[in-house]
């Protein structure tokens, strides 16, 4: 994993490749739920003190706007907003993990092709990280 890339690339906002490679989000699409979502790195705006990755999307997408699903299922995304084929900014990642899911939104792709994920409740906080493809089973684009 490339830390210094990555904390470049939350710096911008303005598009294209930072010097590692990544592509990170620029001025469309789901841009708003990607800057959103980057106010909260580091910390949990939710409260919760476990299960809180879906609801921190839901916070999310409604402070930009976007109906969320209601849930604090992360599997509940898997049937929210329209089904897209792969990693696109602004999309909604759903993914496997043992004893449940997780939920983040996709602000970039790594130079290997892993979707760059912000999350809440990745290390007890919200996170943005490169993510394994295969670990993510449906991408959404917000309603």
């Amino acid at each position: 994993m490339r830390t210094r890339g990555l904390e470049r690339s939350q710096a911008s906002l303005t598009g294209g490749s930072d010097s590692s490679g990544m592509t990170t989000s620029g001025g469309f699409g789901g841009s708003s739920v990607v800057a959103e979502a980057r106010r909260y790195l580091g910390g949990n705006p939710t409260g919760r003190a476990s299960l809180w990755c879906a609801r921190f999307m839901n916070f999310v997408l409604e402070r930009t706007g976007h109906q969320g699903t209601g849930s604090d299922m992360a599997r509940s995304f898997a049937h929210y907003g329209q089904r897209v084929s792969g990693p696109q900014v602004g999309a909604i990642a759903v993914m496997a993990r043992r004893g449940g899911g997780h939920v983040g939104v996709v602000s970039g792709i790594d130079a290997q092709g892993n979707p760059i994920v912000i999350s809440g409740n990745y290390g007890h906080r919200v996170r943005e990280v490169p993510m394994s493809r295969g670990r993510i089973y449906a991408y959404v684009m917000p309603n």
